[in-house]
C-alpha cells in the first residue's frame, strides 16, 4: 500500500473530527483532532516548518482513518477518550490538554447559583451537568449565562450591593425558579433556548460593534463562542450512559466504537459482509447510528483510493 498522498485526502469532510495515521506494520502512529479535518490532515504534507518530528513520522502514513464529529468539543472528548485508553508513539501525552470540569446548578430560594466544578456529587441536591472540556471556556460561558439568566440576584440572602444589582437587572426572587429552569433547559441543550441565549448574547454583540465599543464586542464574541462551546452535541462522553458498542457499515468495511461507562473508548474497522453486520446495526442506539454509519462511511471511501 503506497503512502497516503495529498490528492487522496481533498475528498475527506470539511467538518470537525478526530483523525489517526497508521504505519505499514498495521499500528497507530497518532491521533489527533481537528476543527476541518479536511485542511488539517492535508497540512502533514505540507511545510512542517517548526515541527521535525512531524515530519520524520509523515513518511511512515500507509493509512487515515476519520471520525466526523458533530461539533469540536465533540472531537476534543473523542480524542482524549482515545488517548486515555492507549496512546501512539508520536503522541506527546497521554489524555488532553483541556480540564474536565462540570456545571453546578443551585436554585435554592437563598443563594441560588451556577458554578464550576471538578466533580459530580451524587449526594449534592443541586443538579449537575457535564462534564466538559475546558474550564477556561466554561468559565466564559457561565459569566454569559449570569448575563443573560441572572439568577444568583433571585436569592434571598441578598446584600446591599446585590439588591441594586437586581434592581437593575429587573428580576426578583419570584423569578428565581423561571431563571433557573431556564439555565437547565439550556445545559440539557434544548434547541429553542439555547437559539434565545445566542440570540441575546448576538444582539448585545451588534449593539456594541454599533457603538464602538469594540472592547465589549470582542468579550461578548468570546462568550457566544464559549456557549457554544457548552451546548454543543455530545454523543462520545455521556455521564451514565452505561457500556455498548455502537456499529456502523459501508461497502463491506464494518466501524465499531467501544463505549465504556458513557464513554467511547475503541475504534476498529474491518473488512464485513452485509449480512454479517446487519444484527450490529440493529443493535446499535439510536443516538449514536448516525456517528458510526459516517465514519464506516468516510473509511470506506477511503479504504477505495488506497485499493486504486
Amino acid at each position: 500500500m503506497p503512502p497516503v498522498a495529498p490528492l487522496d485526502l481533498a475528498s475527506l469532510p470539511a467538518e470537525p473530527g478526530v483523525y489517526r495515521f497508521w504505519d505499514a506494520q498495521g499500528r497507530v502512529l497518532y491521533i489527533g483532532r481537528a476543527i476541518d479535518l479536511r485542511r488539517r490532515v492535508r497540512s502533514y504534507w505540507g511545510s512542517l516548518k517548526g515541527r521535525p518530528r512531524m515530519r520524520r513520522m509523515v513518511p511512515q502514513i500507509v493509512r487515515v482513518d476519520v471520525a466526523v464529529c458533530a461539533s469540536e468539543h465533540e472531537a476534543a472528548w473523542l480524542e482524549r477518550n482515545l488517548l486515555e485508553q492507549r496512546k501512539p508513539r508520536w503522541n506527546r501525552a497521554r489524555g488532553g490538554l483541556e480540564v474536565p470540569v462540570y456545571l453546578r446548578l443551585d436554585a435554592s430560594p437563598r443563594t441560588p447559583s451556577l458554578s464550576v466544578t471538578h466533580a459530580a456529587s451524587a449526594e449534592d441536591a443541586a443538579a449537575c451537568f457535564g462534564p466538559y472540556l475546558g474550564g477556561t471556556r466554561v468559565r466564559t460561558a457561565v459569566t454569559a449565562l449570569g448575563t443573560i439568566y441572572p439568577l444568583a440576584y433571585t436569592g434571598e440572602a441578598l446584600g446591599g450591593a446585590e439588591r441594586s444589582m437586581a434592581q437593575a437587572r429587573g428580576v426578583i426572587a419570584a423569578d428565581r425558579e423561571r431563571l433557573a429552569a431556564s439555565i437547565g433547559l439550556l445545559l440539557a441543550r434544548d434547541p429553542a433556548t439555547i437559539a434565545e441565549a445566542c440570540g441575546q448574547l448576538q444582539a448585545r454583540r451588534g449593539r456594541a460593534a454599533a457603538e464602538l465599543e469594540f472592547e465589549l464586542a470582542g468579550r461578548l464574541q468570546e462568550q457566544l463562542e464559549a456557549l457554544e462551546w457548552l451546548v454543543s452535541p455530545q454523543r462520545v462522553t455521556v455521564d451514565g450512559a452505561g457500556d455498548a458498542t455502537a456499529c456502523g457499515w459501508a461497502d463491506g468495511v464494518l466501524v465499531e466504537f467501544g463505549i465504556k461507562a458513557g464513554r467511547v473508548r475503541t475504534w476498529t474497522q474491518r473488512e464485513c459482509t452485509e449480512d454479517e453486520a446487519s444484527p450490529l446495526i440493529a443493535a446499535t442506539a439510536p443516538s449514536h447510528a448516525d456517528f458510526a454509519h459516517r465514519a464506516a462511511t468516510t473509511a470506506s471511501h477511503l479504504r477505495m483510493l488506497h485499493l486504486r
